[in-house]
């Protein structure tokens, strides 16, 4: 059934996008390319430049890249960049498409809980991420739903060349919904107050007909107008990418993930308990579906042998979706009711400011001290202090005032921790302060490196980019795209007939022949957080303070001793 739409609800909607692509691009291109998302941004400059390169498994993300690169009449981190932050902003048009299932008000919460998901955000401003592919599954599966077949057609073909995760999204939501049915209950059983919640079957009609828009779709887009033939190949080379998977392993640990989900998504993550709690208790085909797709999510996510952070985002979508159902109803208040409320609020927020710099100060205290005990004790009081608080005002108010303003008391304080792991994972915050769901290997120099490289070149050469470069025993596409203006070469060994102007080797290389020829100048080239040692303390402190042990892998810029004007 369609729900009655409220005032303004379209003005809302359009808030709801203005904030999220104004998140995702807000300093894009400031943090350096990785070498995840430098390899498939290499493959777009290529192309751009009238080169034919093996493609990854990411040609929609390729081959529109390519376009913005040809246009700009070059490679930029913004433009390598912009595909996916305007792809992931329109995702928060999705709920529109499921209005017949989620009344106004939840849709529109959902739309703003994905504008600031931290970890979605954080996605949306990476290179060929699963964020194109979470998109175009929702839009297909939204288009599906409203009987679109054209639209979805042409969102599943768009999916399709999106990468690898379409596959790992796609299979987790039809093991969910196999497993739901197993659950949920008949609709004659359901609450007389939550008709509206049953899942409806959709009246999506396959036809011939519909293959048409996603062929043509698929022939356009992944060879972009038939100039580009392999993106085609690339595209079904993400199926055996994705199998391939299974057998290779990762450096997030599982701990990392749930940790991630306390962190980043704790608002969302205590609303989505509630209401599984509250769904499952009352047999809500809608959450029951829901919290059963979450689990399967987490689980999977959680044993695949090659997990990453970015597969967390095919759980974010269910647990915001539970989130904003629950949400919801606790908007509503009665006009004799919300000063208690707001009473209650100041005070859970209170208790809640008291708790958060508790911990905080325990990071400055030494281990197994009278005082460090002292701090965690109080801590541990203070959680207890707000459940007997929200039990009294249960009792001496209504049970109504004690959730409601509980609610809106966490959702500002766990609201503020979301919104600072949001400024944190979008890399407002700088690199010195690492957050979990940045790509592992970040360059820390790469801009000192590039300056470092033209100066040189245009002491010795007259011109910032005339020296050649060469990159010798070091496999990092990162680098390359750093010194993309420079023309840098990969090489197995130097040329001595004819060196070049500069050569980048590791720091433990050090070859004999350069040290006579050539000055060098060692870099900090990546820096990785130490997550997988990392103990109770040092976890505790990256919370609070975003500190985290850091292992580094150093470089050494070489140049040709006759670049130098005292030679």
């Amino acid at each position: 059934m369609t729900h009655r739409h409220f005032k303004y609800e379209s003005l809302l909607y359009a808030l709801a996008l203005l904030i999220a692509l104004s998140i995702r691009l807000t300093q894009l291109g400031a943090m350096p390319l990785t070498d995840a998302e430098a390899a498939p941004a290499l493959q777009a400059l290529r192309i751009s430049q009238s080169q034919d390169p093996a493609l990854s498994p990411h040609p929609l993300y390729i081959l529109s890249t390519s376009v913005l690169f040809l246009l700009y009449g070059g490679g930029t981190n913004f433009l390598a960049r912009l595909i996916p932050a305007l792809i992931g902003g329109l995702l928060v048009l999705a709920p529109l498409l499921f209005d017949d299932r989620l009344k106004p008000r939840p849709s529109l919460i959902l739309a703003f809980f994905l504008a600031l998901d931290p970890g979605l955000v954080a996605i949306s401003r990476q290179a060929a991420s699963p964020i194109l592919a979470l998109t175009f599954l929702a839009f297909t599966a939204g288009f599906i739903n409203k009987n679109r077949p054209t639209l979805a057609a042409v969102t599943a073909a768009l999916a399709l060349l999106s990468g690898p995760s379409v596959w790992f999204g796609l299979l987790l939501f039809l093991i969910a919904l196999a497993f739901s049915r197993f659950f949920l209950p008949k609709p004659s059983e359901e609450t007389t107050d939550e008709k509206t919640s049953h899942l409806q079957p959709s009246t999506f009609n396959l036809q011939l007909s519909t293959f048409i828009p996603f062929i043509l779709t698929l022939l356009l887009a992944g060879t972009l107008f038939l100039t580009v033939p392999g993106g085609i190949g690339a595209a079904f080379s993400s199926i055996p990418a994705f199998i391939a998977s299974w057998t290779s392993t990762s450096e997030a640990s599982q701990g990392m993930l749930f940790i991630s989900l306390l962190v980043y998504q704790p608002f969302a993550l205590l609303l989505s308990i509630i209401a599984l709690i509250r769904g499952w208790a009352q047999g809500l085909r809608k959450i029951i579906f829901l919290s059963v797709w979450l689990l399967i999510s987490l689980l999977f996510i959680v044993f695949h042998p090659a997990r990453q952070m970015a597969d967390l985002v095919w759980a974010l979508i269910p647990l915001n979706a539970l989130a904003s159902l629950e949400l919801a109803r606790h908007i509503s208040t009665y006009l004799e009711e919300r000063r208690e409320i707001a009473g209650v609020a100041l005070l859970t927020l209170f208790i809640w400011v008291f708790a958060w710099l508790g911990m905080a100060g325990i990071n400055f205290l030494p281990l197994n001290t009278p005082d460090y005990n002292l701090r965690i004790w109080m801590l541990a009081g203070s959680f207890l202090l707000l459940i007997v608080s929200l039990i009294l005002v249960a009792a001496g108010w209504s049970i109504r005032i004690a959730r409601i303003g509980g609610v809106w008391g966490m959702a500002i304080g766990l609201g503020a921790l979301s919104l600072g792991g949001l400024f944190g994972s979008a890399g407002l915050r700088g690199m010195n302060a690492p957050e979990l769901w940045w790509l592992p290997g970040i360059p820390s120099q790469a801009e000192l490196v590039r300056e470092t490289v033209s100066q040189v070149s245009e002491l010795g050469r007259g011109n910032d980019n005339s020296a050649t470069v060469a990159i010798l025993g070091i496999d990092s596409p990162a680098l390359e795209w750093a010194l993309r203006e420079n023309s840098a070469q990969t090489l197995e060994a130097l040329d001595e007939i004819s060196p070049p102007d500069i050569v980048i080797t590791p720091y433990e290389s050090n070859p004999i022949s350069l040290e006579s020829a050539y000055r060098g100048q060692d870099f900090i080239w990546r820096r990785t957080p130490i997550w997988a040692y990392a103990d109770a303390a040092a976890w505790l402190r990256w919370v609070s303070l975003r500190e985290m042990p850091q292992s580094q892998e150093l470089i050494i810029l070489w140049a040709k001793n006759d670049l130098f004007l005292d030679e």
